[in-house]
């Protein structure tokens, strides 16, 4: 958490030094804005910062939803052991990175590509856009999107029904822009995902749309259905293979889950993910974690000497819990993290196969195949056996140091896809494999928990919740990320809009849901 304070202090340091930057004259060393004209760089510079920033770190990822959903839980009681963990938010800093990082140099990026006629790379900041709003809603709810730079006094937020109606409606200008230039190479030197590709970036846009129209198969089945459907049947595809994932950069930077376990010693293996890897004999664990030197901490399981942290733990010593499993030291030397994979593609059609949309196939081909290429994705082995594999269940969750933590496993699934399963079973097999796959991507496995109810974790084992920022029923889940003080303060009456937007009896609290996530137990 010191690198978070110094952090902090260099930002405050940068914007002090740099309120009278216009009033200096220019360094005779820096390249000018004619320079940067030259092949496109003007406008093609701030693209790699502005995908690096569709992600997180410590306090936007690891200590919210990493540790939620049970991939990663922090061995350290940071503010007493009270804070976004067991559900006291402390943190709140993702819809300062998504304006900051994105939201402002792509409005600037889509000025100057107006003003110097490139109008594709206003289309490809505008699709970088709809990837962040899209994330940042699934915080918080209404965001700022349509009445971004507005400078009234009250900037009102946007209800999260028309922001997917913006989406998808920007989605369609997007592709048929793309669509309209598909061999064109003006992206090539800035983009560090698909190498200026346009059929790449199209087979990303449909699968964009049809992982926000899964978001909505609940709340608005019809609207979903036509656009999941719509996806699937775009002549431009999905991605469909690991060769056309959608990778980014780390821009040289070391991979933040790595940085916060190895260097920090601020995170460890979850306990939720230990149940579901050890139990189900998940070869992808040594590609995710790696083994304890103690193997007396895994005693309950000592042919897979791995050790995890209770999401929402009790926390005592931090040195109790730091000879737990560390994330692999791999993730040292990455040099891309996962945005949207063709494993994350196959899941979403074996869902909406399940729905009945047209286009998606069979659920089970679906499902099987989203396991494969999970396996390869990761360079894991023994797939076979693991998809034919009808008797290994998760296993109950030991705390050797603290019993508090201790858990029954809450799901009882195998891996074998059985066609006489209820659909509802299905489901929990498919978004079970879907978490699984999603290490190091895991807002969107908050996402599914919020709108399905799986995979099925246990509740956080120290419930902090309060009526500072919400109260969360005992057994319960945490449901949203309140709004950020600086809009609290500073934006009052738009905040008190946005609630309203939220319907009925809403608060700007952790317990209010999100419009995706209907409450309903059954998906079905």
């Amino acid at each position: 958490m010191k690198k978070i304070l110094f952090a902090s202090l260099f930002l405050i340091a940068l914007v002090s030094c740099t309120e009278e930057f216009e009033k200096i004259n220019q360094n005779p060393n820096q390249i000018s804005d004619q320079l940067l004209k030259q092949d496109f760089n003007l406008v093609g510079s701030p693209f790699s910062g502005m995908l690096l920033n569709l992600f997180g770190g410590q306090i936007e990822e690891d200590l919210l939803h990493d540790s939620w959903m049970g991939y990663m839980n922090t061995p350290t009681d940071f503010v007493g052991n009270v804070n976004n963990t067991t559900y006291y938010i402390r943190w709140n800093s993702f819809w300062g990175r998504t304006y900051n990082n994105v939201m402002s140099p792509s409005k600037q990026v889509i000025r100057l590509a107006e003003e110097n006629k490139l109008p594709l790379f206003a289309t490809w900041a505008k699709l970088i856009r709809i990837m962040s709003i899209s994330k940042l809603s699934a915080y918080h709810g209404p965001v700022i999107y349509s009445n971004y730079g507005a400078t009234t006094p009250t900037i009102n937020y946007d209800k999260e029904s028309d922001l997917y109606d913006q989406f998808f409606k920007q989605l369609d200008e997007i592709q048929s822009d793309f669509a309209a230039n598909r061999t064109y190479t003006g992206f090539t030197k800035f983009d560090p995902s698909y190498k200026g590709s346009i059929p790449a970036w199209m087979k990303l846009v449909n699968s964009m749309r049809l992982r926000l129209a899964m978001r909505l198969s609940k709340v608005n089945p019809a609207l979903a259905k036509a656009q999941g459907e719509k996806a699937m049947a775009d002549p431009a595809g999905l991605i469909n293979t690991n060769s056309e994932n959608f990778l980014v950069s780390l821009n040289g930077n070391i991979m933040p889950v790595a940085q916060i376990c190895w260097q920090w010693d601020d995170t460890r293996m979850g306990g939720p993910i230990e149940s579901f890897l050890v139990g189900l004999k998940d070869n992808r664990i040594s590609k995710y974690f790696t083994p304890v030197s103690d193997v007396s901490l895994a005693a309950d399981h000592p042919a897979y000497p791995y050790k995890g942290i209770r999401n929402g733990a009790y926390c005592v010593a931090k040195a109790d819990k730091v000879p737990y499993s560390k994330v692999s030291n791999d993730f040292n030397s990455a040099q891309t993290r996962r945005g949207f994979t063709a494993s994350e593609v196959a899941f979403l059609k074996a869902e909406a196969a399940l729905r009945g949309w047209a286009g998606a196939g069979s659920a089970e081909a679906n499902y099987r195949n989203g396991v494969k290429l999970s396996f390869e994705d990761w360079g894991a082995g023994g797939v076979d056996a693991y998809l034919a594999d009808a008797t290994s269940k998760p296993i109950d969750y030991v705390d050797p140091k603290d019993s508090r933590n201790s858990n029954k496993a809450a799901s009882t699934i195998t891996v074998a896809w059985n066609e006489s399963d209820n659909l509802e079973l299905k489901l929990e097999k498919i978004i079970t494999q879907k978490y699984l796959n999603t290490f190091t991507n895991t807002l969107e496995a908050w996402v599914d928990f919020r709108r399905t109810g799986y995979p099925k974790i246990p509740p956080v084992a120290k419930n902090d919740s309060s009526p500072d920022w919400g109260i969360i029923p005992v057994g319960e889940f945490i449901k949203r990320m309140p709004f950020t003080n600086a809009e609290r303060t500073g934006n009052a009456a738009g905040v008190a809009d946005a609630v309203s937007k939220m319907g009925s009896g809403a608060k700007d609290d952790i317990a209010t849901r999100l419009y995706f996530d209907t409450g309903v137990k059954s998906n079905f």
